[in-house]
């Protein structure tokens, strides 16, 4: 029997519970070298803190002091995933999403028994999903999607039992839906869209008790569609797989002989599990029922017999290749050159064009903007069908010349900001006053000409003193651009009064803030309100740098609708970028969708910024409006200049417009009837 010195058993009893967290300290630092090689991010992570201390951010642990808990969403991560993490076996939650992770998914995870929700979407993740995650039997969510993950979908999910969400849409993965998918029990949701999957629904996907939505839109998958997931109604989504038929599904043709597959076959396999096992082994199981075809020769001497006609073929196809290609080559420089030349005629017809002989074009020809048209075809507004009448047209029409004009023809010079998918540039229109022009690029709109219209109609119909004004639109058959024209706001946006420091910028006074909440909570109720022929929308992608402030301090939201003519790849862009600053709700990782109540948590986090007069809001800031602690969540510049039963109010506003559950969040119209009883501006 070994016996302990009495010291040190003294210590270990009084030892705090907490500090049996040292023992997961190596995996925990592990981590953070992996996650942030520069240390950028994850500056609390030191290896003399104790991870269960709450100096860890982001990390939570049980009354054991194991960690459970890792929250580390949005926080700019650009490294990759260690296999250590496997190590933390009482880990229960991995949130990594909306970050910038890369690298393969480490196949350790499926080590972590108590994991219930494994989060890693909306990063730059790669390589195939392991196939050991089947292994994890309290595994509930699985969010994979947005990523680059290629593959198949393993079969050995469908052996998670307690699985509720399964989320891998818009990644590169290939292959067949796995039919062992259709036995989990507790499965409500599962998304695989956006990806290039083949064959048929297996007819099991069906048999799945609780599902609620099934989405396999933008695939290539064919066949019949089991008749039974006709149960699902609108929660089952399947557009853009042209070779799907099926009775009673919208948008599908009935199917024939030809294209009627057994849903059941072919099961996913993988080529790791061709090998040289026994056949009746459960390795071999996995291989794919194919038809029978018997033979009456020997393998060798069919195989030899086929080898010289495969040879021909081959060649053959190689010769059509190239020849096509060849051809291909010729006609594309042949069409681009008379595009040019076309292009040119027109270009230099657009310049010589003044606005009322613009107008004058758009009443006689069948495209009010046929003198602007795209030179690859796209113009919207030239089919005739674009449900705007005349009077709108001439009000929001604004010829290309006079855009060149106010802009210098688009002189760096006049160049405000730039972003992935558009630039804004200030101009001077004719008669003297400013604008912001934002040049959007067709690669970056909706391509469905009827969304984008739609789209348009919502942008022109928005009037509100809290939203910036849009002047007018047009397009560039020349630069394929489409431009939205606003009015210029002079002060740029809230960011410039967050985080000042030694005089190094403006601070606003308290009354200045009090206003500026008030009017940005009414410009959202506004959005999210029907009025008139405006239909409620939701903002999307609402932050401090979306909110411009004029000459006067009134806050305007910008972007407002502009989600309705982008692509989608380009809203989601956005929605991560919104993710990385603290602005997206939580929900919306298991959901995919924003709703009114998206809007709302953002609206919160800006408030909490204004009263803070910083970008990033600490929990402490949190607590400290939960507390009444001013110190902790207001402005020091203020110096104490501040109505502090009106910032308690607003403090407690914040956090309920920030609630986890979206179900407590107030509505926006009870936000500003809230903020008319206790503010008078």
């Amino acid at each position: 029997m070994h016996c302990f010195p009495l010291s040190v058993l003294l210590v270990l009893l009084l030892l705090p519970p907490s500090l049996s967290s040292l023992t997961e300290l190596p995996a925990l630092m592990a981590m953070k070298a992996s996650l942030d090689p520069q240390n950028q991010f994850l500056t609390s992570w030191t290896p003399h803190a104790d991870p269960c201390g709450g100096a860890f951010e982001g990390v939570a642990c049980n009354e054991q002091g194991r960690v459970t808990n890792i929250s580390l969403q949005g926080k700019g991560l650009w490294g990759q995933i260690p296999p250590t993490v496997g190590g933390l076996k009482s880990l229960t939650g991995l949130y990594l999403h909306f970050n910038a992770l890369s690298g393969k998914i480490p196949k350790q995870l499926a080590g972590l028994n108590q994991l219930a929700d494994l989060y890693l979407n909306v990063n730059n993740l790669s390589g195939a999903i392991p196939r050991e995650i089947g292994k994890m039997p309290n595994l509930q969510v699985l969010q994979l999607c947005y990523n680059k993950l290629t593959g198949g979908i393993p079969t050995q999910l469908g052996q998670l039992k307690r699985l509720s969400v399964l989320a891998v849409q818009s990644n590169q993965l290939t292959g067949a839906i796995p039919a062992s998918l259709g036995e989990l029990g507790t499965l409500t949701r599962l998304d695989l869209s956006f990806n290039s999957l083949f064959g048929p629904i297996p007819a099991r996907l069906a048999d799945a008790p609780m599902l609620e939505v099934l989405d396999v839109r933008t695939n290539i998958l064919s066949g019949n569609v089991p008749p039974a997931l006709k149960r699902l109604n609108e929660g089952f989504l399947y557009e853009n797989n042209p070779s799907l038929c099926g009775v009673g599904f919208s948008g599908l043709e009935l199917c024939t002989a030809t294209n009627t597959r057994n849903p059941n076959i072919p099961q996913p396999f993988e080529p790791s599990n061709l090998s040289a096992k026994d056949p009746d082994s459960s390795t071999a199981k996995e291989i794919p029922k194919s038809a029978n075809i018997h033979s009456n020769c020997s393998q060798t001497r069919c195989s030899e017999a086929s080898k010289s006609p495969q040879i021909g073929i081959i060649f053959g196809v190689i010769g059509v290749i190239v020849a096509l290609t060849v051809s291909g080559l010729f006609l594309f420089f042949w069409c681009r050159r008379q595009k040019q030349k076309i292009g040119s005629t027109f270009d230099s017809s657009d310049s010589r064009l003044s606005t009322d002989q613009a107008k004058e074009v758009y009443k006689k020809s069948v495209s009010p903007l046929i003198n602007l048209e795209y030179s690859n075809g796209w113009d919207p507004l030239a089919k005739g069908g674009s449900g705007y009448s005349q009077e709108v047209l001439e009000s929001f029409m604004i010829n290309l010349e006079e855009v060149e004009r106010a802009t210098q023809s688009f002189s760096e010079v006049n160049l405000l900001r730039k972003s992935n998918f558009s630039a804004i540039y200030k101009g001077i229109l004719r008669d003297g006053s400013v604008v912001a022009i934002n040049c959007i690029s067709k690669t970056s709109c909706k391509p469905d000409e009827a969304e984008f219209l739609k789209g348009m109609k919502i942008l022109t119909s928005l009037k509100h003193e809290n939203l910036v004004r849009l002047r007018g639109f047009c397009c560039s058959k020349g630069r394929g651009e489409w431009f939205l024209i606003y009015d210029f706001i002079p002060n740029d946006s809230l960011l410039q009064y967050l985080d000042i420091k030694d005089g190094s910028g403006e601070v606003l006074e308290w009354s200045t803030r009090v206003s500026i909440i008030n009017g940005i909570a009414k410009g959202i109720g506004y959005l999210h309100g029907n009025v008139g022929n405006k239909p409620a929308i939701v903002h999307q992608t609402m932050s401090a740098e979306k909110v411009l402030i004029d000459s006067h301090y009134n806050p305007l939201l910008s972007d407002s609708g502009l989600h309705k003519l982008l692509a989608d790849d380009i809203v989601f862009s956005m929605l991560k970028a919104s993710a990385a600053m603290g602005y997206l709700a939580p929900e919306y990782t298991t959901t995919g969708r924003s709703t009114a109540k998206s809007d709302i948590y953002a609206f919160g986090m800006i408030v909490f910024q204004i009263l803070s007069g910083k970008h990033k809001i600490t929990q402490v800031a949190r607590q400290g409006a939960e507390a009444g602690r001013f110190e902790d969540f207001m402005d020091a510049n203020l110096e104490g200049n501040f109505s502090e039963s009106e910032a308690s109010k607003l403090g407690r506003l914040a956090l309920l417009c920030m609630h986890e559950s979206p179900i407590y969040r107030p509505s926006m119209e009870n936000v500003v009837k809230e903020l008319s009883e206790f503010i008078c501006v």
